[in-house]
């Protein structure tokens, strides 16, 4: 209890930085008052958000008191990947999400969403490991797409290869979240049309009026890596420098690549089927301009996730082909 020029506060705390109840301003004794000063009313503040009092002046029937005034509470931290993302994937577990240990990457969506990364260290003594990079959810309607990347995740950590691993489960993370997912980000664009290709400026828009017939979907955005998304995962590709890329989605059930190597044949029950690339696309992009490799899964389903079996054999036959086509002998030593 603390008595300020005739007013009197009680306030009970929980801890800095949490909500405090301050319960009421209670009046003094009437003969404590000097003559012709009635009273200050009880005023009940509720529960008020704490990080800090300060003194104020306040006037209050000819007199002066001074009161605690709170001071705006500091924002709680964001919501964790899984938090955000469990509703939304077919066939995660929260545990098997939490054992993933997804961290921010300091990337962001469109509208302000961290973008979630986790790398899987190598194993061995192999000086120069392989890099390997993995992308999910590019488009966020492609749900199955992020739920096989945290699958993954786990079999990489037994793998017990001279791999490195990074593993980004959601590009899209707007889309993912709409009310109802959509394949673009945010602002309206297919982020797998928004790489810098050559000749994009024509290419792209004239693709997507005469070919797609402006199918909003396919929107490939106003200019090359326009999209915060897509900027990021420029960036990755610039640092992280992969060695191969593997790009999961949905629903064609097909297995797609380009770049340099003998692609492999098969990933499961999904057989190589070689669609040709198209502007601004991460296949164009990374394996046709820069010359990396990469394998573009696609699913079955966008919505349903397949058995856990054939997840493993998908897997299985990724490193069987990775062992026979990018580790040479004295990596795996």
């Amino acid at each position: 209890m603390s008595g300020v020029s005739g007013v009197t506060v009680e306030a009970r705390t929980e801890g800095a930085g949490r909500e405090r109840a301050i319960n009421y301003y209670r009046p003094p004794p009437l003969g404590a008052l000097p003559r012709g000063l009635q009273p200050f009313p009880t005023v009940h503040l509720s529960r008020v958000p704490f990080c800090a009092l300060r003194p104020v002046r306040v006037l209050a029937q000819g007199a002066l008191a001074l009161v605690c005034a709170t001071a705006q509470a500091a924002p709680a931290p964001p919501p964790s990947a899984c938090a955000q993302w469990l509703h939304r994937l077919p066939g995660v577990q929260a545990k098997q999400c939490a054992a993933a240990q997804l961290t921010p990457s300091g990337g962001h969506s469109q509208q302000g969403r961290p973008l979630f990364w986790r790398d899987v260290q190598p194993t061995g003594n192999a000086p120069t490991p392989l890099r390997v990079l993995v992308v999910g959810a590019m488009h966020g309607d492609e749900l199955t797409s992020a739920s096989l990347a945290l699958h993954w995740i786990a079999l990489a950590e037994k793998a017990r290869r001279p791999v490195h691993w990074r593993f980004i489960p959601v590009l899209n993370p707007d889309g993912l979240l709409a009310r109802r997912p959509t394949r673009v980000n945010a602002r309206g664009v297919d982020l797998n049309r928004n790489f810098r290709t050559p000749g994009w400026e024509h290419d792209a828009p004239l693709y997507w009026e005469k070919r797609t017939r402006k199918d909003p979907r396919r929107w490939p955005g106003p200019a090359p890596l326009s999209e915060p998304e897509s900027q990021f995962l420029h960036t990755q590709l610039e640092s992280f420098r992969p060695q191969l890329v593997v790009s999961i989605h949905a629903p064609y059930g097909v297995l797609d690549f380009d770049g340099p190597h003998e692609p492999p044949q098969r990933l499961g029950h999904l057989r190589l089927d070689r669609v040709g690339v198209f502007p601004g696309s991460l296949g164009h992009y990374g394996g046709v301009q820069q010359g990396m490799p990469v394998v573009t899964i696609e699913l079955d389903h966008a919505q349903r996730m397949p058995r856990d079996a054939e997840v493993r054999s998908m897997w299985n036959d990724l490193l069987r082909w990775i062992d026979t086509r990018l580790i040479p002998p004295t990596r795996k030593n």
